[in-house]
């Protein structure tokens, strides 16, 4: 028999191998599945701090904007100058004119306050004063849901009011609400109107409805023409067929208004796509444009910049402090093949195409 210091010392050495044994067979695995563990904790909290289908990414350089997107469509957000929508894709192609010179914003000689892409502003456009802090100042950006961002202006003196633009992308299709909310800050009513500014890529061809029982204009739409506006205007880049305008390209003079309350017209481009935007146009409402505008496009050559922009008006608000309006842009990119040098877009088939696809 042993003694019992023996058996102690014995135990005890016993155990100590074993331990030994243990964490030098064992504790290499512990440790790289337990970091293997931690380090998917630390991914799967960070996905979850963001809904479905909303991403943090850098686009020129502007890092973090907010991407939203599904399986084919990508909608990219400016917050740090003016709350813009920076990419509107669709398989890869942007529908907007994203200036490469944005490229170098925030660099020693960059652009202060680039303005290119999906702006959005209010109106009147001749009543309005500057306002800087909405068009081109600093944004909050925060995610509100799956495949939804909500940015918000600084409250701006001038106007009286902040903005606030949220955006919401469908989760299979290329559907885009947009919708801006003018919030009164001041003391006083505020009489401000919605007014988008989006700047689509360049070479398209415009198509908008007309709605005769509703027509101011003779012929259905009129010319800015060096401080004044031509109201029986012509010119080979616009032409009538029914119920439709085509705007083809470039025009004499860039700014082109039109009377229509149909709420939706389709911008044509090169690269086999139809911009849609669909949008309230109450015919009993105040458009305070100069001219009563319910819709405008800017068609400048493009040696002057490579842009056409798509310019829904909304109507007057009444705005009590405290209170806000809204206005809702709904945006769709619909497979369309663009025509042959002269070849005709058929129209009819188009409008069906944009009652069945674009809701």
């Amino acid at each position: 028999m042993f003694s019992s210091e023996f058996s102690v010392l014995l135990f005890h050495q016993l155990t100590t191998l074993l331990t030994e044994t243990f964490w030098t067979m064992f504790y290499p695995f512990m440790r790289t599945t337990c970091l293997a563990v931690f380090l998917s904790l630390v991914v799967s909290v960070s996905a979850a701090e963001l809904p479905e289908g909303v991403r943090r990414v850098k686009v020129l350089n502007y890092p973090d904007c907010f991407e939203l997107s599904n399986s084919e469509t990508r909608v990219t957000l400016c917050h740090q100058v003016g709350g813009r929508v920076l990419e509107y894709a669709f398989k890869g192609i942007n529908a907007l004119y994203l200036d490469p010179a944005e490229a170098r914003w925030g660099t020693p000689g960059g652009p202060r306050s680039p303005d290119s892409a999906g702006r959005f502003d209010i109106g009147p456009e001749y009543i309005i004063p500057r306002r800087d802090k909405l068009w081109s100042g600093a944004w909050q950006a925060e995610a509100i849901g799956p495949r939804a961002v909500r940015l918000t202006s600084q409250p701006d003196e001038s106007t009286g009011v902040q903005l606030i633009r949220e955006f919401r992308l469908d989760a299979k299709t290329t559907h885009l609400a947009c919708t801006q909310i003018i919030r009164n800050v001041s003391k006083e009513t505020k009489h401000w109107s919605h007014w988008s500014r989006t700047f689509a890529v360049h070479g398209g061809i415009g198509v908008v409805p007309l709605t005769l029982e509703t027509q101011r204009f003779p012929n259905g739409w009129v010319m800015y023409d060096q401080g004044g506006i031509l109201t029986h205007p012509t010119d080979p880049n616009v032409r009538r067929h029914d119920k439709f305008l085509e705007v083809l390209g470039p025009t004499r003079q860039a700014k082109l208004g039109f009377d229509s309350n149909a709420g939706w017209f389709v911008y044509l481009m090169p690269h086999g796509q139809a911009f849609v935007k669909r949008y309230p146009s109450p015919p009993d409402g105040v458009y305070p444009e100069i001219a009563g505008l319910t819709l405008c496009f800017w068609y400048p050559k493009a040696s002057q910049i490579p842009a056409c922009e798509l310019e829904p008006h909304g109507p007057r608000n009444n705005i009590p402090p405290g209170g806000s309006a809204s206005f809702t842009e709904d945006w769709y990119l619909l497979p369309h093949p663009f025509p042959a040098p002269g070849a005709e877009i058929d129209l009819e088939k188009l409008a069906v195409q944009v009652a069945r696809e674009a809701r």
